[in-house]
């Protein structure tokens, strides 16, 4: 029998982020991108979220090369940790080549990698699959789409992408070689689904330079303005206005920084000479002839927008009259902490300006009159949605249908499940071990679900410890129990209920020596159940209970 394409999504399926798309032929696997996520609020203490690369560390030996859509987080993430398991090829553009190797020298893994970099137009060969690298519009420069050749068909693995007739650099998508394809026949395409609830079409990068030149016009103030740092474009007309308007430009903010860096080594940001200068110079200059560009448009803790808001940046002070413009659109789950920082700053006397004041953002994604044109052109066997919640590749799914697919061509997939392409059919067929694996500091992966359930728990209801020395000899009581309490009440102001957990923790110890019991698990489970029942009928509350007792 001939040999089956299976595509296995690891990650970005109903979910936004860390999307990690597999493409195996017989003894050949390709992996296009490697992104992360970001953590759920009840995922107390976890840094990032990354997608389980079980199934690709068991196939190392099939895997010929990791190919890169585009430079953002949720593409570029996760390489650090699965390249410390991996020795294989990446590729990707220049603008995404450089960003990835910023994060590879924070790990120390620059001269373990071998890192390509390839140009729209490219084709690259990987063991049985070709993948050709092709031009596409998204809010970062250099993002592609890639055209997966393999001796059962053609994929066509869109990437993030928008249908942008005037951008600010890197010319429009590529709609001819789409076109192209279409023509000599695509066997499935996996398409972007982010945008695909909006109508019409996202409008361009460029309207957004008209809406900074109206605020810069005539401003008397400080400008702040918050906004991407992998939006080169933006920070591009960020700095032409600036200049336009006389004033020098500082950045704060370390990936803002990084970006910045990296986008101007390779030619990708154009800054007029004597514009930037350093954080700590702009005390010295007159508020008109001042813009500062910063990250922490999403309200994140320790980013250089919020650290201004709550005095804590080190360089800037949020002064009244500040003119503080939020270039972004809130991310879902965001609008609590970009909330917090736009009362801080009002708080300060600061004029906040976000996107209801006009177009001050537009999306990278397509909305659905562009995925109309892409489905048109492309015209695919078979259609996989990708890159959106469950409620947007059903939409999906729906617009494709709209477009004259049969029902039955389109699949919707889950991360872990195996889809199985021949030249005229489509099915899921088994699973991987596929799901999200925590980074904590350090640690990956060795903060599971026990673990989070516990520190919800704590930071829920807090903790309770009960302390005591026994008598090795009678299991008499030494001394003790003590109680100390975290997150749960204020001491000094429950002094009789402290007692009262003093007493019924004593009556669960006079219990169990009375019946002669000497396990002390079983001693500590007693304690814990009676204290919990007591603290429930009197609080209404379920702390952690931790017995500690010492047998001396």
């Amino acid at each position: 029998m001939a040999e089956k394409l299976k595509i296995i999504s690891l990650g970005g399926l109903n979910e936004i982020g860390k999307n990690m798309t597999v493409y195996e032929y017989g003894s050949d696997i390709i992996v296009v991108d490697a992104g992360m996520g970001f953590p759920d609020d009840d995922m107390y203490g976890i840094d990032v979220v990354i997608p389980d690369f079980t199934y690709l560390i068991k196939n190392r030996d099939k895997i010929r090369g990791i190919f890169i859509t585009h430079g953002h987080e949720d593409h570029i993430g996760s390489l650090p940790y699965l390249l410390r398991e991996l020795h294989v090829p990446v590729y990707a553009t220049r603008m995404s080549a450089g960003l990835i190797k910023l994060k590879l020298e924070e790990h120390h893994l620059v001269n373990k990698t071998k890192l390509i970099t390839c140009e729209a137009g490219e084709t690259v060969k990987a063991g049985r699959f070709s993948v050709e690298f092709i031009h596409v519009n998204h809010s970062i420069a250099d993002a592609v789409a890639f055209a997966i050749k393999c001796p059962v068909g053609v994929c066509l693995h869109t990437g993030d992408f928008k249908i942008d007739a005037t951008p600010v650099s890197g010319g429009m998508i590529d709609l001819a070689r789409l076109g192209e394809l279409g023509k000599e026949g695509v066997l499935a395409m996996l398409c972007d689904s982010t945008n695909v609830e909006q109508s019409g079409f996202t409008k361009s990068e460029r309207s957004v330079g008209a809406s900074f030149d109206a605020l810069f016009r005539g401003c008397e103030e400080r400008i702040i303005i918050a906004t991407f740092a992998s939006n080169v474009d933006r920070i591009q007309q960020i700095i032409s206005v600036a200049a336009k308007y006389g004033r020098k430009v500082a950045i704060t903010g370390r990936s803002m920084e990084n970006a910045i860096k990296v986008s101007s080594e390779l030619g990708y940001m154009s800054i007029p000479a004597g514009t930037l200068v350093d954080i700590n110079q702009i005390k010295g200059l007159p508020k008109n002839k001042v813009c500062i560009v910063t990250t922490g448009s999403q309200g994140e803790t320790m980013s250089a927008m919020t650290r201004m808001a709550f005095n804590t940046h080190r360089q800037v002070e949020i002064q009244a009259g500040d003119r503080v413009i939020f270039s972004a659109s809130a991310i879902p789950g965001n609008e609590n902490a970009i909330g917090n920082v736009v009362n801080e700053l009002y708080r300060k006397g600061a004029e906040v300006v976000n996107e209801r004041h006009g177009a001050l953002h537009v999306s990278g994604h397509a909305c659905a009159d562009e995925l109309k044109i892409i489905h048109a052109l492309v015209k695919p066997k078979f259609f996989i949605p990708v890159h959106g919640e469950q409620r947007m590749l059903k939409i999906h799914s729906k617009l494709a249908q709209e477009m004259g697919m049969e029902p039955r061509n389109i699949v919707i997939s889950d991360i872990g499940k195996v889809i199985e392409l021949s030249h005229n059919s489509v099915r899921i067929n088994g699973t991987v071990p596929a799901g999200r694996v925590f980074v904590d500091g350090y640690g990956v992966g060795d903060v599971g679900a026990v673990v989070l359930r516990d520190r919800k728990h704590l930071a829920e209801d807090g903790m309770i410890v009960v302390v005591c020395s026994v008598s090795s000899e009678d299991g008499g009581l030494l001394s003790g129990p003590d109680i100390i309490t975290r997150g749960f009440v204020y001491v000094k102001e429950s002094e009789g209920l402290m007692e009262e957990l003093k007493t019924v923790a004593l009556e669960s110890l006079e219990k169990s020596r009375r019946a002669n019991r000497w396990d002390w698990n079983a001693i500590k489970g007693d304690i814990r159940d009676d204290l919990s029942t007591y603290l429930f009928k009197k609080t209404r509350r379920d702390p952690m209970i931790l017995p500690v007792i010492m047998e001396v």
